[in-house]
């Protein structure tokens, strides 16, 4: 999906296994010394990760790609930003495609405001601002209220899949518990969230 870099030539086989055995930090350290192997094997590591979170944002397949084809494009850009001592590496980079996809969302929000006032342009009913911040507040805090109502394993479960952009295995091993208790808790704790937001199944 991703070509960012020239091909190089083979690296040694001492140089690969190194790269292979560091942390996605000291990735991240390499990588803004421009080191290209160094980016390949973060690249493997996260992408999978990268493309599920924003896929979960967007759900348009196309854009997604899009998306993490820039989010890599600023990792390689600007990897030197990284500060270890404000977070760990998968923290920054998931936030990036966050931002990142977010930022699209908006862009093309944006884009079809645009249209729908060209088109209806003396037809625009007023529009109270004031008034939808207040709505959006408020079904904020009802998630807010509803997350606190599940069990501990339920929310934390909610909370890496829904918005951490994490796979149902990598919860379970993240909570260390079996993949099908993790399953279970999505299940029944987004069956608890329809339930307290009066949401129609």
């Amino acid at each position: 999906m991703l070509r960012l870099v020239p091909s190089i030539s083979e690296p040694s086989k001492d140089f690969a296994s190194d790269v292979e055995s560091v942390s996605k930090e000291a990735l991240l350290h390499r990588i803004a010394d421009g080191d290209q192997q160094a980016f390949s094997r973060l690249y493997d590591d996260v992408a999978p990760r990268v493309l599920g979170l924003i896929r979960r944002l967007l759900i348009d397949h196309a854009q997604s790609e899009e998306v993490a084809q820039e989010v890599f494009l600023e990792i390689w850009q600007t990897a030197s930003r990284f500060d270890e001592n404000k977070g760990g590496a998968s923290t920054w980079i998931l936030t990036m495609a966050h931002r990142r996809a977010v930022d699209r969302i908006r862009s093309s929000q944006s884009s079809r405001d645009r249209d729908t006032k060209v088109g209806i342009r003396d037809f625009a009913p007023e529009y109270d601002h004031v008034s939808e911040t207040v709505e959006v507040t408020i079904e904020h805090e009802r998630v807010k209220e509803a997350m606190a109502r599940l069990t501990e394993l339920q929310r934390q479960a909610v909370s890496l899949a829904y918005y951490g952009g994490y796979s149902h295995s990598e919860v379970a091993t993240l909570l260390k518990v079996p993949i099908g208790t993790v399953k279970t808790r999505l299940r029944d704790g987004m069956i608890r969230l329809r339930d307290e937001l009066g949401v129609a199944s």
